[in-house]
Order: structure tokens, then sequence, then C-alpha cells
């Protein structure tokens, strides 16, 4: 890989914005697709993403904006994929060109819930994409903070590390600094993991539950996070690693966390519906939950999972979140 080559990214969101603004800070033109008209047409003439950190403002000879997915993967060499779990699937239902010698990166949180597999996973089944090929973005990292250029974290997984150091260079800068691993799935699960792990910490907090509880329960998880990668993945990895222990505790703590934010509405008795409502963006924990929980009962033998499964419970099963956290208490060490 060298820095001839293009690259693109796939999404509108908070993510996607600071994804874009750090691969400026390196290229020449960056790539850019998004579904909406509307949010192609406001950054040509304002300069800035008129739903998300639109403080952030770019220089436009710098954009190639596209409305056209197949135009965009055509045109990039790296696509960077930034839509939501939620809304992946259908987007790449759009997909007809051959992306087979692209490189793909995941900076996706979560699970695809139409699948049950993780967004490398699915490229290489239904894309033909080797697992080289595929690369994943992980924190601790939030948007918000990149958009005040704050100082912050990045860990870029891929099997080739020449690739994976080449996109650690592109997303590299004054504030940004990064480091490269090879536990491509892993690192994907960890992902994935902490934003449910952050709705637990929400809705502790919702609850009224202090901060030795709180500290309890981020202990319990990275160790839960930790028991279900090794039996989704088993490698040599250490878990107390900025890529999953730092991304975990940044997103369970921080005011910035749409999925505490989610989880704390729900503490304070939104019900599902109605949080979801309220919230502008995303809080990819709640389909997360759903698809942890599922691939664990796949499991002839199932991981522990008490975190997991009380929020589980009280997001899809409709249980009183104080009576299950009550229960949860007894269950953590």
């Amino acid at each position: 890989m060298s820095q001839q080559l293009k690259y693109a990214v796939f999404g509108s969101g908070s993510w996607a914005t600071a994804i874009v603004k750090m691969l400026c800070e390196n290229l020449d033109e960056v790539g850019w697709y998004m579904r909406s008209v509307y949010t192609k047409e406001h950054l040509l003439k304002e300069q800035h993403n008129p739903a998300y950190l639109s403080s952030v403002e770019f220089h436009l000879e710098q954009l190639k904006l596209s409305n056209d997915i197949n135009e965009m993967a055509n045109y990039a060499d790296v696509l960077i994929f930034v839509v939501p779990s939620a809304f992946i699937y259908s987007e790449l239902q759009k997909l007809t060109v051959d992306i087979t010698n692209k490189t793909v990166v995941s900076a996706v949180k979560g699970i695809i819930p139409e699948t049950g597999k993780l967004l490398g996973e699915h490229f290489h089944d239904n894309y033909n994409i080797p697992f080289e090929n595929i690369g994943v973005i992980a924190g601790p990292c939030h948007a918000e903070e990149v958009a005040l250029e704050r100082l912050s974290y990045l860990t870029i997984s891929c099997a080739d590390q020449d690739k994976a150091q080449a996109i650690a260079d592109m997303l590299s800068s004054d504030y940004i600094k990064t480091k490269i691993s090879d536990d491509v799935i892993g690192t994907e699960y960890a992902v994935m993991l902490k934003n449910i792990y952050a709705i637990a910490a929400g809705i502790a907090h919702g609850l009224g539950y202090g901060d030795n509880f709180q500290s309890v329960l981020m202990s319990n998880a990275i160790r839960e996070m930790k028991r279900f990668i090794k039996k989704m993945h088993k490698m040599k990895r250490n878990i107390n690693n900025s890529a999953y222990l730092g991304d975990l505790l940044v997103t369970g703590y921080s005011t910035f966390s749409r999925n505490r934010m989610f989880g704390n509405m729900i503490g304070k008795g939104y019900t599902v519906k109605s949080a979801q409502m309220e919230m502008s963006m995303v809080a990819e924990g709640y389909y997360a939950t759903k698809s942890a929980h599922l691939l664990n009962q796949k499991n002839k033998k199932k991981t522990r999972l008490p975190i997991v499964d009380a929020v589980y419970d009280v997001l899809y099963e409709g249980k009183d979140a104080k009576k299950v956290f009550k229960k949860l208490t007894d269950k953590l060490d």
C-alpha cells in the first residue's frame, strides 16, 4: 500500500465525519459516500455536515462527494464503512461493482443483525474479500473529541501488518496517535461489546447507582468481554490494551457516549422506543445486545455473560430495570 491509494468513507454520521476529518489531514482528496442528498448539498454549500459535528469545516477541494455507493466503491482503493450496523445490510444490497481487490475497513460498531456476522466476515463470505484485505478501526476515540482536536488514540487491526500501518499513517496527526494489531476479529467484537456495557453503565447511573458500583461493573465487564472474545476467537491478546479496556472505559464513562446516554434514559424510566425516538443518533449497543445474546445462545457451552444478559432482559424482554440490576449486583465480584 502507498500514499497514492484512494480512500473513501461510507456513512454520514458523527464517526464517519470524524474519520473524514482525520483523512483530510493527510490526503489531497477523500471520497465520501452519503445516502442523503440533503447532507451532500448542504456540505457543498456550507462546508460542514448539517447534522453531525457541524463545527468541523471541510475544504471542499479535498472532498469527492457522492450519493452513489457504487461510484464511490469504484473510485477508492480503501473502503472505510461507518454505516450503523442496523442499516449496513440494506446499504450493501446496493453494492454491485466488483470490490474483490479492494481493502475494506470496518468502523461499524456492531454485528450485522440480519446475518449475525461481523462486517469483515460478511465481506469475506459475500464479496470474496481475502481476510488479509480486511481491517478494523477501534478506539478509544470519540468523534466529538476528534472534532475538538483533543488528543485521541486509534488501533487499526489487519492480518496484513503493512496494510494496517499504511491505514494508520493516513489517520495519524498531531492529535491522533495510532497503533496496529493483528487481532481483527477480537477488536471487532470488542467494539461491539463495549457499547453493551456502556448501556449497562447508563442504566446503573439512571437507577441511582454511584461510582463504587460503576467501577465494579466495568471491572466485571472487561473480564466478561475477555471470556466472550476468547470463546469466539481464541488467540493471544492482552485484554488490557487500549483497543479493548481503553475503548470500554471511555464508552462507559464519557458524557459523549450515546450508548451510556441511551442506558441512562432507560434507567430513568424511558421505554426503549421513547428513548430511541428522543435520541438523534443510533445507540449501536441496542442492536449489539441482541446479537451478542443470540451468538452466546448458539454455543453448546454458553459463556457466562451476566451483564449482557441483564441488558438483554431489560431491552428485549421488557423486564424491570431496577429488579434486573438488583439481581445483577449479586452476580458481580
